[in-house]
């Protein structure tokens, strides 16, 4: 009985590929230094799969930035402001289209389907002299082929490649990126070609578009792309695969009817509806590569459900065409759960890190040819009964009054107009005000005071002190460029879910739980492993603080229910809206604390609502619903005083416009600048927002530092499309990476923009 890996983390267990990477471009480390980094990577993880009994090994999932970056460099579809006419694609052209260089700026990065891995943009359009550019794939099978370990050469399918894809600067929004099939597929067969002379017998293509909601036309692309490369591909295995979601009648019919195609991957963790599309036509001889163990989280396998799951598609495809899978490259979990200290023994059996879940594979894989190893099976079953009964995951409590929610959709009882005035009479705020979003800089002293209050280095008396030296200067700054609803700074917060999962129950942080985000930055998401409160209060001492030092309004800073859900690894054993609901009424404790504590403005930042829609049209509407309803439940009980302000990433707003609306927020502040201001064409296109709202003036992910002239001129783009009375002034996202060097000056700008236009307002008049 054969195992299959669909992808493997490239960051190395100890997140050796970062380092290499950044020394590299820092000037601290030479080409050969990185490279030699990355063999040792790839051959250990080689080594590892083929010691753990993995049939089909995967080889070209390795990637020194991004998998669909190393697409383009195969292609040769670098955009011509890069300066490269020809030859094999070096470190020097890649690089600079994923981080951009001294003279011209990187190709777009954006989120991969609905994971928090970010992928770099292809740019495409009539003009592009697609050639045969990078022949990465080849070498990394000889490489490993060389290492004695025959691999499976994975790609991303020439139909998802140009789905994923965007037109080219200059090239019309309405182009048919899907015209380009005949000129990238001649470069896909001459990589096959040359694969084939290599000696690879399987190839695996990667065609996770087929999960979205697709037209005829766009499914036809894949039948079309397919039969043009049957006759490359005959003496080949080759599986396509797809992942993070169900298949459609029509795609699924589209895939399996396939030429040239020997068998096909699904998704059977989160495309669980996919079961009853196999066992009702699943094309006799194929492979079913089937995806039981799951890609995308950190919970071990329930190997008994999925060996009798496997069992039932046996009966289907037969006991020498079903292949056991992961439900997708585990580049999204983390790597091994060997070089975890942090976590205690019970929590740590019911995990599984990507090096477990390769064990897990081939566990299944061998119990269904008829060698289940038992003390291996018994000993997964005892950790799944003791995460079902722990009282860590228990708390009757928290069910209860989560389950009490459903009665209500929790709405303020006034609208918000109404509480906008009752706040002015208490705020007094002038027109146009100015505010920051949350963050102030972090500086390498302050992260210092942290690690070593963390470690018991400093006392908490010292570090109390610390804090509020930091907090004092930053209220000072404020004050003095005459900034109008103040921040703390948060300089005791290392991160935004982070510092708020370490003080709630039911949450769990891995010392080495890295996972790739994106390039060389990656993220450690907490674990959510049981019911969860709020035990005492998280940010009061240091919102109070803050507001003792100033008469202006103090914002108190939290993070929202939906964005600490989302940028997490949560517990499967139930629905996630039953989780989020559970943070909503930890957070809701904490704003009522605030509210008590004299705290009048309170933002519940929502950073990563949107991320979380789902992929497909069908299934957002309840995750709106869900999603809104969580965020409306921290804010329920506030007086009509107290403002509640909300704040969200970049990201594309125009489609959920009408959600943001219903949130019910008094002012919600948005990512603007950076996006080309496409969100002020929702409110072009006559769409009324009665709340206050912030788009931002200036992009923060810059050092650069914009003009007065700058922000006043965006500042007046805003008031053609928005009232005077509920717009605000403010940066697009928090200060924590930028150098006061950078902040100072931009925020004096902004401040003199507003005033500017407080004075063309008022002579208007």
């Amino acid at each position: 009985m054969a195992s299959h890996i669909v992808g493997y983390p490239r960051m190395g267990p100890k997140r050796e590929l970062k380092f290499a990477l950044e020394s590299f471009w820092d000037g601290k480390s030479s080409a050969d230094d990185l490279k030699k980094v990355a063999a040792d990577l790839r051959s250990s993880i080689w080594k590892q799969m083929s010691d753990a009994g993995i049939k089909y090994i995967p080889s070209n999932t390795f990637a020194y930035y991004d998998q669909v970056l190393d697409t383009t460099a195969m292609l040769g579809a670098v955009p011509p402001r890069y300066g490269w006419t020809a030859g094999e694609i070096g470190f020097d052209v890649y690089f600079s289209m994923a981080r951009g260089n001294a003279s011209v700026p990187a190709m777009e990065m954006t989120k991969w389907f609905d994971t928090n891995y970010h992928y770099i943009v292809p740019e495409l359009g009539p003009e592009v002299n697609f050639s045969y550019a990078s022949h990465k794939a080849v070498e990394e099978y000889k490489e490993a082929k060389a290492l004695g370990v025959d691999t499976v050469p994975t790609f991303v399918g020439p139909v998802s490649y140009l789905l994923l894809s965007k037109p080219a600067k200059g090239v019309d929004k309405s182009f048919n990126l899907l015209s380009l099939l005949p000129k990238i597929l001649p470069i896909y067969k001459e990589v096959v070609s040359e694969l084939k002379a290599a000696g690879a017998s399987w190839i695996q293509f990667d065609e996770p578009l087929l999960v979205m909601d697709l037209d005829s036309h766009k499914l036809q692309a894949f039948t079309d792309a397919y039969s043009e490369l049957e006759s490359t591909l005959s003496g080949l295995n080759v599986v396509v695969e797809t992942y993070f979601a169900d298949l459609t009648p029509e795609a699924y019919k589209t895939l399996v009817s396939l030429k040239g195609v020997s068998g096909f991957g699904f998704d059977l963790i989160r495309g669980s509806k996919t079961l009853d599309l196999l066992k009702g036509n699943f094309p006799s001889g194929k492979f079913l590569f089937a995806g039981v163990v799951d890609g995308r989280n950190i919970w071990a396998n329930d190997l008994a459900a999925s060996l009798a799951t496997l069992q039932s598609l046996e009966g289907i495809v037969g006991k020498d065409k079903l292949v056991v899978s992961t439900s997708c490259s585990l580049l999204h979990t983390a790597v091994d759960l060997v070089n975890e200290t942090k976590l205690d023994d019970e929590i740590k059996s019911w995990l599984a890190f990507a090096a477990q879940k390769v064990v897990e594979v081939n566990a299944l894989a061998k119990a269904l040819a008829g060698q289940k190893d038992e003390a291996f099976f018994s000993a997964n079953a005892t950790a799944q009964a003791s995460r079902k009964s722990s009282p860590r995951v228990n708390n009757d409590a928290v069910k209860t009054a989560a389950a009490a929610l459903k009665g209500s959709d929790h709405r303020r009882a006034t609208t918000v107009s109404a509480r906008l005035d009752a706040q002015q009479k208490k705020l007094n705020l002038p027109i146009l005000p100015t505010t920051t979003i949350g963050s102030f800089p972090q500086t390498v002293e302050l992260r210092r005071v942290r690690r070593e209050y963390k470690a018991n280095k400093v006392t908490e008396q010292d570090y109390v002190a610390a804090i509020k030296e930091e907090i004092s200067k930053v209220v000072k700054i404020q004050e003095d460029l005459d900034i109008d609803v103040l921040v703390h700074g948060e300089p005791e917060r290392n991160d935004m879910v982070e510092y708020f999962g370490e003080q709630l129950s039911g949450f769990a942080f891995s010392a080495n739980g890295w996972v790739q985000s994106y390039g060389s930055r990656c993220v450690k998401p907490p674990i959510i492993y049981g019911d969860v409160s709020r035990p005492k209060a998280m940010t009061v001492f240091w919102s109070s603080m803050a507001q003792s030092m100033t008469p202006r309004p103090m914002k108190g800073m939290l993070t929202g229910p939906v964005t600490i859900l989302n940028w997490s690894f949560v517990r499967n054993d139930q629905p996630r809206h039953e989780t989020c609901y559970q943070i909503a009424l930890a957070i809701k404790d904490e704003v009522e604390d605030l509210e008590k504590a004299g705290i009048n403005v309170i933002q519940i930042d929502e950073a990563a609502l949107r991320e979380g829609l789902p992929l497909r049209k069908s299934e957002h509407d309840f995750y709106l619903k869900w999603a809104v309803h969580s965020f409306r439940i921290t804010n329920v009980g506030v007086q009509d005083t107290t403002q509640i302000h909300t704040h969200m990433c970049y990201s594309n707003f125009n489609d959920i416009i009408h959600s943001i609306i219903d949130m019910d927020a008094d002012v919600i502040t948005i990512e603007n600048s950076r996006s080309d201001e496409k969100l002020l064409s929702v409110f072009r296109e006559g769409v009324k927002y009665g709340a206050g709202i912030g788009p931002g003036v200036y992009d923060i992910h810059s050092p650069r530092i914009p003009s007065t002239e700058e922000i006043a001129d965006r500042i007046r783009k805003m008031l053609a499309v928005l009232e005077s009375n509920v717009l605000w002034v403010n940066p697009d996202c928090g200060l924590k990476t930028r150098k006061y060097g950078e902040v100072n000056p931009a925020l004096t700008n902004m401040v003199a923009a507003a005033k500017q236009l407080r004075q063309e307002l008022a002579s208007a008049k």
